[in-house]
C-alpha cells in the first residue's frame, strides 16, 4: 500500500511540541512519585471533535484521560481540550500527524475526503449497529485493517465510545418524498452525506459547535448530530421543529482515540497498557450513557413541541440503494476501500443472518406491544 500523508499546515507543525520528559526528571515531593528510566513523567495533550457542553462525547476523552492519571500513579497526565481551543474540531487527526498534539478523540468518517475506507471505523449507511460494530472491530478483523491505514500516517487509533443508532436529524420543514429533499442544505458527514447528495441536497460538514448558528441564521435547512441527548443540550430543537427517524446512515456510529505512533512508541509498556485499559472502559461506558439518557432527552423534546417523523419507505429505498450503488463505485475505482469493504460486507452479511433470528426474533414482538 502505498504511504499517504495529509497536507500539514505550517501553523501545525511550528507548534509542534515534545511531551516526553524521561530525561529530565521532575523535583518530587511527598505527594508526587519520583520519576524513573522505566515509570517517567509524561505530559500529553489531546485534541477533541467536541465543545465541553457534550459531556457524553467530551466526557469520554476526560473519562480515559482521568483513569490513564489514575492508573499510572499520575506518572501518564493527559489534559483533553475542547474543538477549536488547539484546532478545530475537524482537524483533530493532521494535527496528531502534525505533532501538534500528542493525541485526539475524533471520528475518522470526518477525514472520508482524504481516505474513503476511514468511514468504516465509525459508521457507514445501511451498516452494522453498535452491537454489531463492536463484534467486526474486536472480533472481526476490523480494528487491524484500519489500525493499517493510519499506520501509514504515523497513527494508532483505539474504539472510544459508541452512540448507538442515531437520530434522522432536525428539518425546518417536513421531507415526504424524494423531491422534498431536492435541494435542502444540510449537515451531514461521512458516506451518509454522500448519499444525500446523490439524492439531490446539498451537503455541508460542521463540528457540533457550529450547528446551532448554522440552523438558526438559516444557512441550513437541516442538521444531524446524534440523539435527543447531545441534540438538546445543542439546543436544535429551538431552531427546527421536525424531529426524523431513522438515522439510516448512523445505526452504530463509534468514535476513537487517536494516537502520534512515533510517540507511542516512546511509552513504557506499563503506560501504553493503560491507555488500551482505559480506552476500553470509555468506549463501554459512552454507550451505556446515550442508552440510559436518550429516552428521558426525548420525551423533554416531545413535550416541549418537537414533532417526531419517520422517513417514508420511499425516501428509504432510494438511500439504500443509492447506498450500494456508491459502495460498489468506490470499491471499483479505489483498491483500499474495496479491500475494507468486501471484509465488511462478508461480516455484515454473516452478523445479520445471526440477528435476523436472534435479535430481530426477539424485539420485533415486544417492541410492537410497548405503551407508548
Amino acid at each position: 500500500m502505498k504511504r499517504r500523508t495529509f497536507l500539514k499546515h505550517s501553523s501545525l507543525a511550528a507548534a509542534s511540541t515534545t511531551a516526553i520528559a524521561a530525561c529530565t526528571p521532575k523535583p518530587t515531593t511527598e505527594s508526587e512519585p519520583a520519576s524513573t528510566p522505566a515509570q517517567p513523567f509524561v505530559r500529553w495533550r489531546m485534541a477533541t471533535s467536541w465543545p465541553k457542553s457534550l459531556n457524553f462525547t467530551f466526557g469520554t476523552a476526560e473519562q480515559l484521560c482521568q483513569r490513564v492519571s489514575r492508573l499510572t500513579n499520575g506518572r501518564f497526565a493527559i489534559t483533553p481540550y475542547a474543538a477549536g481551543e488547539i484546532v478545530s474540531g475537524l482537524e483533530v487527526l493532521a494535527a496528531i500527524e502534525a505533532g501538534t498534539v500528542e493525541c485526539g478523540h475524533t471520528a475518522s468518517y470526518y477525514y472520508v475526503d482524504r481516505l474513503p475506507a476511514l468511514a468504516f471505523a465509525t459508521t457507514v449507511p445501511f451498516g452494522l449497529n453498535a452491537q454489531q460494530q463492536n463484534a467486526w472491530l474486536q472480533a472481526g478483523g476490523g480494528l487491524a485493517l484500519i489500525q493499517n491505514l493510519y499506520a501509514d500516517w504515523g497513527i494508532i487509533n483505539f474504539p472510544g465510545g459508541s452512540t448507538g443508532a442515531q437520530m434522522g436529524g432536525w428539518f425546518k420543514t417536513e421531507v415526504d418524498t424524494l423531491d422534498d429533499l431536492k435541494g435542502l442544505k444540510m449537515r451531514i458527514p461521512g458516506l451518509g452525506g454522500q448519499v444525500m447528495a446523490r439524492l439531490g441536497m446539498e451537503v455541508q460538514v460542521l463540528p457540533g459547535d457550529q450547528i446551532f448558528d448554522a440552523l438558526d441564521q438559516g444557512k441550513l435547512d437541516a442538521a444531524e448530530w446524534v440523539g435527543p441527548h447531545d441534540d438538546e443540550q445543542l439546543g436544535l430543537n429551538r431552531v427546527a421543529p421536525f424531529y426524523y427517524s431513522p438515522g439510516w446512515w448512523e445505526p452504530g456510529t463509534t468514535y476513537e482515540f487517536q494516537v502520534n505512533l512515533a510517540e507511542w512508541q516512546k511509552l513504557p509498556s506499563e503506560y501504553r497498557e493503560a491507555f488500551e485499559v482505559a480506552a476500553s472502559e470509555a468506549h463501554n461506558q459512552m454507550l451505556a450513557n446515550y442508552d440510559a439518557a436518550n429516552g428521558q432527552a426525548l420525551q423533554r423534546l416531545l413535550f416541549g413541541g418537537t414533532e417526531l417523523r419517520e422517513f417514508s419507505p420511499e425516501i428509504l429505498q432510494a438511500a439504500q440503494n443509492i447506498t450500494f450503488e456508491l459502495y460498489e463505485d468506490k470499491a471499483s475505482q479505489d483498491s483500499t476501500f474495496k479491500q475494507i469493504y468486501q471484509q465488511w460486507k462478508a461480516f455484515r452479511s454473516q452478523v445479520y443472518q445471526w440477528h435476523r433470528v436472534n435479535e430481530f426474533g426477539f424485539v420485533s414482538f415486544p417492541f410492537k406491544t410497548i405503551n407508548p
